[in-house]
């Protein structure tokens, strides 16, 4: 009996050693993927990518003051970085808030607090990568059902903000007219430095970018095609981009 006994406790020692072993090294494999640089658009002020990593404590602060609903919280579907946040340009892009409310919020020094106004922001830089599928460039008027997603959007958030209803209010109107959208919907106090519709000598309209883009990504989110004709280059700028041509 007391040999079963003895062999019994070792099983368990040892067993228990092998799990914990096994969960150590789960937790190392994690720690060291979730430290991996990801090309993912941030919230305003973000730091550096592997420090952001380093920093952020995954609190959810930034998503829970962003009145427009543009910050989510990665999940195990979406790369490493799980519970990090970042933006969706597709859904929802930033609207560059005159206090930039999520760098306030954040704690840890993620979302670096000299950010102070829309005009400090430096998420990425806005690039018309699919010119073949821009309304304007095509000529195309936009479509009816341009404004379903937005309403879509708004119609699944619990606690909608005012403001969310004055961009909606904004996106309204624009069926059957060309298509200026990623221009007129620019939410930077001055949105002619950051992007306008320019006729080139062909007579074809489309959008120009320039330095004052704070890739934002609501360009991205109201193009009115299925695939954004328009999209952000994260932590990319104007000077990156356009003049030392730098691709992400």
């Amino acid at each position: 009996m007391a040999k079963i006994k003895t062999e019994r406790r070792d099983f368990v020692k040892y067993s228990t050693l092998g799990i914990l072993g096994l969960a150590a090294a789960s937790g190392i494999a994690l720690s060291s993927s979730g430290a991996i640089a990801e090309n993912r658009l941030r919230p305003p002020g973000a730091v550096d990518e592997k420090e952001f990593l380093a920093l952020c404590i995954k609190c959810g602060q930034c998503l829970q003051v962003c009145p427009y609903h543009s910050i989510e919280l990665a999940d195990f579907g979406k790369g490493h970085g799980v519970g990090t946040p970042y933006i969706d340009a597709n859904i929802r892009g930033c609207y560059a808030c005159d206090a930039v409310p999520c760098v306030l919020a954040c704690p840890s020094g993620a979302l670096d607090h000299h950010t102070e106004k829309a005009t400090d922001i430096k998420m990425g830089i806005a690039v018309l990568e699919s010119p073949k599928t821009c309304l304007a460039v095509t000529r195309t008027p936009v479509p009816a059902g341009y404004d379903e997603k937005m309403k879509d959007f708004i119609a699944n958030v619990t606690n909608v903000n005012p403001l969310e209803d004055k961009i909606l209010e904004k996106f309204d109107g624009y069926e059957g007219k060309d298509c200026t959208l990623c221009a007129d919907m620019c939410p930077m106090p001055n949105p002619l430095s950051a992007i306008a519709m320019v006729k080139k000598s062909s007579g074809i309209t489309r959008p120009e970018i320039y330095e004052g883009c704070t890739g934002c990504g609501v360009c991205q989110e109201v193009c009115p095609v299925s695939e954004p004709a328009i999209v952000i280059k994260p932590r990319l700028s104007y000077e990156d981009y356009y003049i030392k041509g730098k691709r992400s």
